[in-house]
């Protein structure tokens, strides 16, 4: 069994309230920050640790925290992105819903450090009911003096705030975020300025994920150095995983980084195998917006290596052979699944979540989507296929926010390695529309054409 640090206790009753969460050592990283560490020492704990960001990127935190500009008189805010809207990753909505206090804890440590008086939690409208579960602990924190003035007499105060969102995937970019944020539509701005000289409201501005701010809570209590050596090379600590597809097991898992990928699929500690001991096809490794993988290359790399559960080892091989960790949403596919039809539920939802602002992104992706509707009604060409690595080749590396690139990658990695499941389906077109003809006049579901 893995050693947990942010869901060792999800299953204690009461857990979501203070008084059992502070039974169970709540809140004692706050505690320990604000009387003992100066605000530069728990900078110093977390670069120790080196935890990276946990919403896609990877990026250092303590790196990120050390950009913080600071110039006198002008306030420094921290922003919580539980924005979560990648298709296939659920994992913040499991830890703010059980554990709401780790991350208001975290809110409030990772503001000591940064010497943020003010912090928001930015929350996707569909998460509403987690909005407020959160307000609840909240108004518990206050009401024990753990937010407000003065906490744990310190003379540190400190304010947060939950927003909902409208459930728009493109204010999960940081930038955007932020202007949504601010009363604004949710658009990415250009970068430079980084947040860390003028972001919110035009101030000094840390953004990270809730993941992020709950695994502060741990460093502040053990140490960098004790996190540092939990994982994997550079893949330190643990790491939530949302797994799901034709797994016998879905959930949530907290995982040591470095953990074998077939033990993380097949193991009943975790996933417990594919769904009636079918053969694992392909898997989509960190969200949708990640390169998937047929099943030989996300268990071994390219030079024959167990793939483990870590950023460099995912990512080995470049996207020619590898992927990405990214947010840890885990899909895994089976014999039985068409990549060609997930691929188009794929592009369906970037067209529709592109917030239009850059050409190659609006436009590609509605063409992208165009293209795979085309190839699944029977009516697609051999063109077409080039059609769409020609468009995605185009789309990627060319807009202001990643969005381009998580739609693009998924296009250019199925056809790389699944070409010929395309090329089945452009072969046996006519025949797709006769069978799609034949259930729709029968009224029963269609079968699936891989």
């Amino acid at each position: 069994m893995g050693k947990k640090l942010l869901l060792e206790h999800v299953d204690v009753p009461g857990i979501n309230t203070l008084s059992v969460y502070r039974q169970k050592g709540g809140y004692a990283s706050v505690e320990k920050a604000l009387k003992t560490m100066t605000p530069e020492a728990v900078v110093e704990e977390v670069k120790t640790s080196g935890l990276r960001g946990r919403g896609g990127a990877g990026f250092p935190t303590g790196m990120k925290w050390s950009f913080l500009a600071k110039p006198a008189g002008v306030p420094r805010y921290l922003v919580c992105n539980a924005d979560e809207s990648e298709p296939g990753t659920f994992k913040d909505r499991y830890l703010m819903e059980k554990i709401p206090h780790l991350l208001i804890e975290g809110m409030i440590t990772a503001s000591y450090a940064l010497g943020a008086r003010t912090s928001y939690i930015y929350i996707r409208g569909e998460y509403f009911y987690v909005a407020q579960i959160l307000e609840k602990a909240i108004a518990e924190a206050y009401e024990a003096g753990l937010l407000g003035k003065n906490i744990f007499n310190s003379g540190f105060d400190h304010d947060c705030y939950v927003q909902v969102g409208a459930g728009a995937y493109i204010c999960g970019e940081e930038t955007a975020l932020l202007e949504s944020l601010e009363g604004k539509r949710g658009n990415p701005r250009i970068k430079p300025p980084f947040p860390a000289v003028a972001g919110l409201y035009g101030c000094p501005t840390v953004v990270n994920n809730v993941e992020t701010i709950a695994a502060v809570v741990p460093i502040v209590n053990h140490g960098g150095a004790a996190y540092a050596a939990i994982g994997v090379g550079k893949s330190t600590g643990t790491k939530l995983i949302s797994a799901s597809g034709h797994i016998k097991k879905p959930g949530v898992y907290e995982i040591e980084l470095g953990v074998p990928v077939e033990e993380f699929i097949y193991s009943d500690e975790y996933c417990g195998g594919i769904i009636n001991d079918r053969k694992l096809k392909a898997v989509v490794a960190g969200g949708s917006s990640v390169p998937i993988l047929p099943a030989d290359l996300i268990l071994k790399t390219a030079a024959g290596e167990p793939r483990l559960m870590s950023y460099e080892s995912l990512a080995d091989g470049g996207f020619a052979s590898g992927t990405m960790l990214g947010s840890g949403g885990f899909i895994v596919m089976d014999e039985t699944a068409s990549v060609v039809k997930n691929l188009y539920t794929f592009t369906r939802f970037y067209h529709h979540e592109s917030c239009g602002q850059c050409s190659p992104c609006r436009e590609g992706t509605g063409w992208m989507e165009k293209i795979m509707h085309k190839i699944l009604d029977g009516d697609g060409t051999m063109n077409d296929i080039e059609l769409l690595w020609d468009i995605q080749a185009k789309i990627e590396g060319k807009t202001i926010c990643p969005l381009g690139d998580a739609a693009a990658w998924p296009v250019a990695s199925a056809i790389r390695h699944f070409r010929s499941e395309f090329e089945e389906y452009v072969r046996r077109g006519h025949s797709i529309k006769d069978v799609k003809h034949y259930y729709s006049t029968k009224g029963i579901p269609e079968p699936a054409y891989s």
